[in-house]
């Protein structure tokens, strides 16, 4: 096969995370989310960049997901990050969240979800020849009951849906 110099796989990871970026950047002038949009964000707590309280990191060792939908503050975007204030059990927490270190991205009122495969650390993050993936799953309602921000360190996949990564889509010799 012939050598991609152009790293079309990064190109589309890059795309899809400006997805993210572009909907969080909304979010973020206008204070709230539209509608019943709410987010569900699965990243990476070890990767570059990353600033999590010491309490989160290590309950949350490797990966984490947060839900943004009624209690969030101070959310904050730029080019290549996110920084939001959210709560667990009572603890205000701020997060700074770089777009490379997202796994996951899922609104479950429209069943819109990105995957990505993340380079778990820097030597990984030099050879990023990963694949990009667009799923769709179910609507599938998750609430706390106390209006607060789930979090979740499993990473676990939604049951059905299909997976579609664009490798599928490369031409193969």
């Amino acid at each position: 096969m012939a050598q991609d110099h152009i790293r079309y796989d990064i190109l589309a990871q890059d795309a899809l995370r400006s997805v993210i970026r572009k909907v969080l950047s909304e979010v973020a002038a206008t204070g709230h989310l539209p509608g019943d949009h709410h987010f569900f964000i699965t990243f990476l707590t070890g990767a570059p960049g990353v600033r999590i309280s010491q309490h989160l990191k290590s309950k949350y060792p490797e990966q984490m997901t947060i839900v943004i939908q009624h209690q969030f503050w101070d959310l904050k975007v730029t080019e290549s990050l996110f920084e939001i204030g959210l709560s667990f059990s009572d603890t205000p927490e701020k997060l700074v969240i770089p777009f490379n270190a997202i796994r996951g991205f899922y609104d479950p009122s429209v069943s819109f979800e990105l995957e990505f495969d993340v380079a778990a650390s820097e030597d990984e993050e030099e050879d990023e020849a990963a694949s990009a993936e667009i799923t769709a799953y179910p609507v599938e309602k998750v609430e706390d009951g106390e209006g607060e921000p789930a979090a979740a360190g499993d990473g676990e996949k939604k049951p059905g849906g299909s997976v579609v990564s664009l490798d599928s889509f490369r031409k193969k010799n």
